[in-house]
């Protein structure tokens, strides 16, 4: 069930760091972080491209609430949500990879799909 893992962190640095993380995968096209991360992450990077699909001033302005910054809205809206306005889900690919060095955490790269 999404948005059940604590993550080890107080709500309020949980949200922020969960946010920042979309904004960087939207920004970015992919991420590496910790399979948790990407697992819970995924579920919010979906929504907000729902959300660019529909293209209205509500949605753009429910995005600007969540997203982190107004250059990555607009890339949003304009170029990602429209490559997968035939698509119904399914927007973001998680890939493990090799675990991290210090402290052996699973690591994975979250990206969007092509």
């Amino acid at each position: 069930m999404p948005g059940t893992r604590k993550l080890g962190r107080p709500t309020d640095q949980r949200n922020a760091m969960l946010r920042n993380l979309v904004t960087s995968l939207l920004e970015n096209g992919r991420v590496e972080t910790t399979v948790s991360r990407a697992k819970e992450m995924r579920s919010m990077t979906e929504k907000m491209i729902t959300l660019g699909k529909d293209n209205t001033l509500a949605s753009r302005r429910a995005a600007l609430a969540y997203i982190m910054k107004k250059s990555v809205v607009y890339k949003l809206f304009e170029e990602i949500a429209p490559k997968y306005a035939e698509r119904n889900g399914g927007y973001t690919r998680i890939i493990k990879a090799a675990p991290r060095r210090g402290d052996g955490a699973e690591m994975a790269i979250i990206e969007l799909v092509d």
